[in-house]
């Protein structure tokens, strides 16, 4: 098995690295090529990630390239975890918002739509190459907005084995496993929803339906009163009926978290500037051949454990279950066919079967509609560069600004990130 990784020189390498190396037996993992067009970070990354290799007995072949037909060519599985303009442009897009008093975070509002119009175009490039030097390779895309950028490819491009992976719904899997004091693996969620807007209905722990508990905890006065760093009114919880996930605070507490972003002395960004740095550092020490526990402060927790699973899930066809991006197929009755969901699937050789879900409750319908319209416009804007397109993505954007400022916005985005729409 031959595994490429567009955007190699992440920081984030060494941690799905280190989940290869514990399965690359299971997998008859041979080969794992590492692109990307940061030489000096490739280099870092690369050589850290070769050492890790070698302290591990060599289980498979690792090797570097700034050519991304390289790592694709007959691969098995490519894997995209890139970021088009890196930490830079994050800053930016986070600057864009709080300009003009709207969220600006990577993957929702304004932002998220900006870091989209810049990915959406190097996605298509390279599912050229896959449909030409591996046409049957599975495409694992981590490269946020996932889910927006798995609707490009799934529904624009001839790349149909294109899986959107995100770390959200795992970390929610195991931070339940966590309080409840069992295996992950004996935790089953009842997920619905968009990539960064989903919520979990149910929960069942070895054949037991423990959700009422779960929601009492969360919203009691024995429990945190809420999902912990996340601050949601207990109310919300208990009227909800079910938990919305993280990245549901944008929607449902958009004030304080506004606030919350425009009191920071340091955006996200230029935080995770300095994690890299500190990283990339300790990545150079020579002696260093095992996974630094600092990464655990660059965020995406379980990237490892998921994309592995996922790979293995497919390679071994066992029929796995997990959420992951893709098709909906009918599987949430409130959505078209091809949009793509973040749902519970079940994984094999053959491909991605989303398990069926109720439909979409009053509470959370018209939200996860309105985003899933704004997903679709955004796509649009990208592949006809159209302002038309763009304009309505922003206005349909229950993040975004109103009509009669979305002229100044728009302007501000494609000037901030050297678009020409027409």
């Amino acid at each position: 098995m031959k595994i490429g990784i567009i955007g190699g020189g992440s920081t984030y390498t060494p941690e799905v690295i280190e989940g290869f190396i514990i399965k690359a037996g299971d997998l008859g993992l041979t080969e794992v090529v590492l692109m990307d067009i940061d030489g000096e970070r490739l280099r870092v990354v690369g050589d850290f990630a070769k050492r890790m290799v070698k302290h591990a007995g060599n289980p498979f072949k690792l090797t570097t390239t700034a050519a991304r037909v390289e790592a694709i060519d007959g691969a098995d599985f490519v894997l995209t975890q890139f970021r088009v303009g890196g930490q830079a442009a994050r800053h930016e897009d986070i600057m864009l918002g709080l300009r003009h008093g709207l969220i600006g975070q990577e993957t929702t509002g304004i932002g998220g739509m900006a870091k989209a119009l810049r990915t959406i175009p190097v996605i298509l490039d390279i599912c050229a190459d896959v449909e030409k030097r591996a046409p049957n390779a599975w495409v694992i895309n981590f490269t946020n907005p996932s889910g927006l950028i798995t609707e490009a490819i799934l529904n624009h491009t001839g790349v149909s084995r294109c899986i959107g992976l995100c770390n959200v719904p795992i970390d929610m899997k195991m931070m339940i496993a966590k309080h409840l004091g069992v295996d992950d693996a004996d935790v089953q969620m009842d997920s619905v929803g968009l990539n960064h807007l989903g919520w979990v209905r149910r929960v069942i722990v070895k054949g037991e339906d423990i959700t009422a508990r779960l929601l009492d905890f969360l919203a009691g006065e024995e429990g945190p009163k809420n999902i912990p760093d996340i601050q949601y009114n207990p109310e919300l919880i208990r009227a909800l009926g079910q938990v919305p996930l993280y990245y549901c605070r944008y929607f449902y507490n958009t004030p304080s978290v506004l606030a919350e972003l425009k009191a920071k002395k340091k955006s996200r960004a230029q935080e995770v500037m300095d994690i890299e740095k500190a990283l990339l550092a300790q990545y150079q020490d020579p002696n260093l051949a095992t996974k630094p526990k600092e990464l655990e402060q660059r965020g995406g927790a379980y990237y490892s454990k998921i994309a592995v699973e996922i790979v293995e899930a497919i390679a071994g066809d066992t029929g796995a279950e997990h959420t992951v991006n893709t098709r909906n197929e009918g599987a949430v009755p409130d959505l078209p066919a091809s949009n793509v969901v973040e749902i519970p699937c079940r994984i094999g050789r053959d491909g991605v079967t989303p398990v069926p879900t109720e439909p979409l409750e009053p509470s959370i319908r018209a939200l996860i509609q309105a985003v899933k319209a704004y997903e679709e416009l955004t796509v649009e804007a990208a592949l006809k560069k159209s302002r038309a397109a763009a304009f309505r993505a922003l206005i349909t954007n229950p993040l975004g600004p109103k009509s009669e400022r979305a002229s100044d916005v728009l302007d501000d985005l494609l000037k901030t990130n050297n678009l020409s729409y027409s």
